[in-house]
C-alpha cells in the first residue's frame, strides 16, 4: 500500500501573513512608490490576482505592512519596559530605548518606517496609519513609563535621530558633526 501524501493547502489567513511578511522586504527595498504588487506576488510565490484578493489595493497592502511594523515596535517597547531596572520614568524609557535600538538593527523594519513617513506626506491612508500608529505608541510609552510630556517627546525625538544615524551609517564617519549627533545614542 502506498502512503498518500497530501499537499496541505494554506488558509487565506496564512497566505495573507506570508504576503505581508514578503511585502515588508519588498517595500523596505524599494519603498511604497517603487514596489509593485506583482513583485510582492512573485516573491510570495502566488499570483498578483491572489494578492489583490487578500489586499484590495497596493495602498491597503502597504498600510497593513505599516501597521504590522507598529505592532513590532510596540512589542519591543513592552519587552524593554518589562526588563527595566527600576520603575522611574528614566529607567523605563532607557530600557525601552535599548529595546527599540535592537529592533531597528533589522533594516527592513527601519526602512519600512522611513518609507512610510515619506509616503505619508502625499498618501492620506498611509498618513492615517502613521498617525494612528504613533498615537498608540505615544500613549503606551506615556503609560508604561509614567514620564512627563517632555520626556516622551525626547524619547521619540531620539528614536527619529536613531533612524537618521542608522540610515546613513553615521558611526562609521569620524567627524565632529557625527560625534555631536551620535553622543549618547545606543546602537546594536
Amino acid at each position: 500500500m502506498q502512503s498518500e501524501r497530501r499537499r496541505q493547502l494554506s488558509t487565506a489567513e496564512e497566505r495573507r501573513d506570508t504576503v505581508l511578511r514578503t511585502a515588508i522586504g519588498a517595500f523596505a527595498s524599494k519603498g511604497y512608490y517603487g514596489t509593485t504588487t506583482s513583485e510582492v506576488a512573485r516573491a510570495a510565490g502566488i499570483s498578483q490576482a491572489y494578492v489583490y484578493r487578500l489586499f484590495p489595493s497596493k495602498e491597503s497592502l502597504f498600510v497593513a505592512v505599516v501597521e504590522h511594523c507598529f505592532v513590532r515596535v510596540r512589542e519591543s517597547l513592552e519587552v524593554g519596559a518589562a526588563g527595566a531596572k527600576g520603575g522611574s520614568p528614566d529607567a523605563v524609557l532607557s530600557a525601552m530605548g535599548d529595546a527599540y535600538a535592537r529592533l531597528i538593527s533589522d533594516n527592513d523594519l527601519l526602512l519600512v518606517q522611513m518609507h512610510a513617513q515619506a509616503a505619508a506626506v502625499s498618501e492620506a491612508a498611509v498618513r492615517d496609519a502613521v498617525r494612528a500608529g504613533y498615537a498608540r505608541l505615544v500613549e503606551y510609552v506615556r503609560g508604561a513609563s509614567g514620564g512627563e510630556d517632555r520626556q516622551i517627546q525626547e524619547f521619540f525625538a531620539t528614536g527619529m535621530l536613531c533612524h537618521l544615524l542608522v540610515s546613513m551609517d553615521a558611526e562609521k564617519v569620524d567627524a565632529p558633526w557625527t560625534r555631536t549627533l551620535t553622543a549618547g545614542i545606543r546602537h546594536f
